[in-house]
C-alpha cells in the first residue's frame, strides 16, 4: 500500500508483506477475541496470484499467477460479496479501498452472507458502520 492512501474509517493494515500482500482489519479494538468470537475481526486480503483451488477453477489456468485479488471476509469461511480480480498491484489497492470505504459507511450487505447469523455481532458491525439491521 501506497504510504499516502488513507484508510477508511475503522480500518488499520493488520499485515503488510513484501510481495504485496495486504491484510487489512475493522475495529480490531472492538472485535478483539474477548467479547466476540475470535473469528469474529472483518479482515480484507489483497492477494497477488492463484489463492487456493476452488471449484470452477481450472488449475492449468496460469493467468491468475499474474492476477491480484481482494476479498472481504467477515470469518474464515464468511466473505462478502464477489472476489475481485484485477490486473495490476495498484488496482487491487484503489479496489480494497474502495471496498473498505463502502464497507465502514454501511453499503454493504454483510447479513446476506450467512446462513445462521451471529445476531450480537452483526448487529454491532450495524451499529459501527451505521448500517440498519434488516431483521
Amino acid at each position: 500500500m501506497t504510504p499516502s492512501t488513507e484508510l477508511p474509517p475503522g480500518w488499520v493494515v493488520w499485515d503488510d508483506e513484501s510481495d504485496g500482500r495486504t491484510v487489512y482489519a475493522y475495529r480490531p479494538d472492538v472485535f478483539d477475541g474477548s467479547e466476540y468470537p475470535a473469528p469474529c475481526l472483518p479482515v480484507c486480503y489483497l492477494t497477488h496470484g492463484a489463492r487456493t483451488r476452488r471449484p470452477g477453477q481450472n488449475p492449468t489456468d496460469r493467468t491468475v499467477d499474474d492476477d491480484w485479488f481482494v476479498t472481504l471476509y467477515l470469518e474464515p469461511e464468511v466473505y462478502v460479496g464477489d472476489v475481485e480480480r484485477v490486473d495490476s498491484q495498484a488496482d487491487a489497492e484503489s479496489t480494497a479501498i474502495d471496498l473498505l470505504r463502502r464497507f465502514a459507511a454501511g453499503e454493504i450487505d454483510y447479513r446476506a452472507a450467512y446462513q445462521v447469523p451471529r445476531d450480537r455481532y452483526l448487529d454491532r458491525l450495524d451499529e459501527l458502520t451505521g448500517r440498519s439491521s434488516t431483521r
